[in-house]
């Protein structure tokens, strides 16, 4: 961290690591609810040095999962595959270890996210020659 950056600054630099760069913060002050997101969420606890990001991902995703939250699984999802934190066979993995726990009606819609998300991710992907 720079001296002069701000918590602000520290943690739209965070949310953009995590989600991939696929996540944007609006600039400071547009929205009092993304301001605090970015000061206390990602400068202050994503930023914690005592778990690693794949770490922190699975538990949120359990969170997600027994929420049935299904657009916020495939972020989740599609973060956690670009940035090659879990492989397409270990996010299946983690629906079927979540579903007795969090509830096969929760899960079940995920799946279709799930599988969504691996499909973008191998589009996206270069074509190794």
């Amino acid at each position: 961290m720079t001296t002069d950056e701000s918590t602000y600054e520290r943690g739209v630099r965070k949310i953009t690591e995590v989600y991939d760069g696929n996540v944007t913060a609006l600039p400071e002050g547009s929205m009092p609810f993304m301001d605090v997101m970015m000061k206390s969420l990602f400068a202050e606890v994503w930023d914690r040095d005592v778990l690693s990001i794949r770490d922190r991902r699975l538990l949120i995703m359990g969170v997600i999962a027994a929420s049935g939250a299904a657009d916020v699984w495939k972020i989740q999802a599609q973060a956690a595959l670009g940035r090659g934190e879990l492989s397409p066979d270990e996010l299946r993995e983690t629906l079927i270890i979540l579903a007795p726990y969090a509830g096969y009606p929760n899960v079940a819609p995920l799946i279709a996210e799930c599988e969504t998300a691996i499909h973008e991710a191998k589009a996206t992907k270069p074509t190794e020659q």
